[in-house]
């Protein structure tokens, strides 16, 4: 199963309602069938206003491959981040030691 991905298309200047809706059919039709596309004002009327049209779409390779090199990375500088707080405050391990299996006796 892939992860899907949150995407954004903004749609910043139109000049009528007829290039806004052509626009807008273009961007449908870009999209993937199975999509339920989102759309949203954002903006204010200092700045001005835009729409945000938001969908998932499903992640790419190289993007899942991404992912997985800043994950391992990230779980690195934790663990790092980790010993170097247990050296600080001279934490000391304590090894793990097996468990038997818990007799019940009545």
């Amino acid at each position: 199963m892939s992860r899907m991905v949150k995407d954004f298309i903004e749609v910043n200047q139109w000049e009528s309602l007829d290039s806004l809706i052509e626009r807008l059919t273009e961007i449908r039709a870009s999209l993937p069938e199975v999509v339920e596309a989102e759309v949203k004002m954002r903006g204010d009327d200092v700045f001005g206003r835009k729409l945000s049209i938001s969908y998932y779409r499903p992640q790419t390779a190289e993007e899942a491959e991404s992912d997985a090199r800043c994950a391992e990375a990230y779980e690195r500088s934790r663990e790092q981040a980790l010993a170097k707080l247990h050296d600080e405050l001279g934490f000391c391990r304590v090894p793990e030691r097996k468990t038997g299996k818990l007799r019940i006796v009545a």
